[in-house]
């Protein structure tokens, strides 16, 4: 986890230094909180919560412990706090940097977080509705679902998350701006996040661990892929335009109205 945890910090620093998010897209930093946010209170419940424990062992009787470990959740409360810190940098009044004027949240991305926040609000209808337990029966719809919801949200939000930014960098034809040591650390983290969750299926002799941390699972083969797109955008197809002013960025993902965030 340090590489991905070192990760969060070149781009917020990089802006910080060039007194500007120009080149950086909001969309990414936006939505790439809420993901972070979901993972923390998913890790954090798998952890601490005896309800969530109780009923994981239920549905894994050859694995009952999870694989979900502390350093996950380090992982997680670190990357939320460095997302809030890096989406507070798009507001000037606030950090003091040059936002270009029309670098505002699309209502794309307003859409799928909108879809990620209802998402687990039915879930705890569902599990209200059809678990005569209150939620506490592992065997039908129960809290942990509600869980594995909030985690589905996380993947939802890593497959997305960075379509805006290699979007923008195909627009301006260039990667200034966006600092590639957090991809390189990002990508990093990936392959051996990867490795971890294998090896603790393999050290408990049951790879139904791996099904039941999705997150983790999904979550580093995704973002390897995006990674890969980022490293072939600076290094071989914008090579010759990694230095040199920033311009603004004033296409969103999609067109449509924008508003101020």
């Amino acid at each position: 986890m340090a590489s991905w945890s070192l990760s969060f910090f070149p781009l917020p620093i990089s802006m910080w230094r060039r007194k500007s998010t120009a080149g950086v897209s909001i969309d990414f930093n936006f939505i790439n909180l809420f993901g972070f946010t979901c993972y923390s209170i998913y890790t954090a419940t798998f952890l601490y919560s005896s309800v969530i424990r109780s009923q994981y062992a239920a549905r894994h009787p050859a694995a009952a412990e999870p694989t979900v470990q502390i350093n996950d959740l380090a992982f997680a409360l670190l990357g939320m706090i460095m997302c809030f810190v890096a989406y507070v940098m798009f507001w000037p009044r606030l950090s003091g940097l040059h936002t270009p004027r029309r670098q505002r949240v699309s209502w794309t991305m307003r859409a799928i977080f909108s879809g990620c926040v209802l998402a687990p609000l039915i879930g705890i209808c569902v599990v209200l509705a059809r678990n005569p337990s209150g939620g506490n029966d592992p065997t039908t719809w129960a809290w942990i679902d509600v869980i594995y919801t909030l985690s589905y949200d996380k993947l939802v939000v890593t497959m997305v998350k960075y379509i805006p930014q290699a979007w923008l960098n195909y627009q301006r034809q260039s990667t200034v701006g966006w600092n590639i040591w957090t991809i390189l650390l990002d990508i990093t983290g990936g392959v051996l996040s990867l490795l971890q969750l294998v090896l603790d299926s393999s050290l408990q002799s049951d790879w139904s661990g791996i099904t039941g941390n999705p997150a983790k699972l999904v979550l580093s083969n995704i973002t390897i892929f995006f990674d890969v797109i980022f490293i072939v955008q600076h290094y071989i197809l914008y090579r010759d335009r990694k230095t040199g002013p920033v311009s603004d960025p004033t296409t969103p993902l999609l067109q449509g109205p924008d508003v101020s965030v």
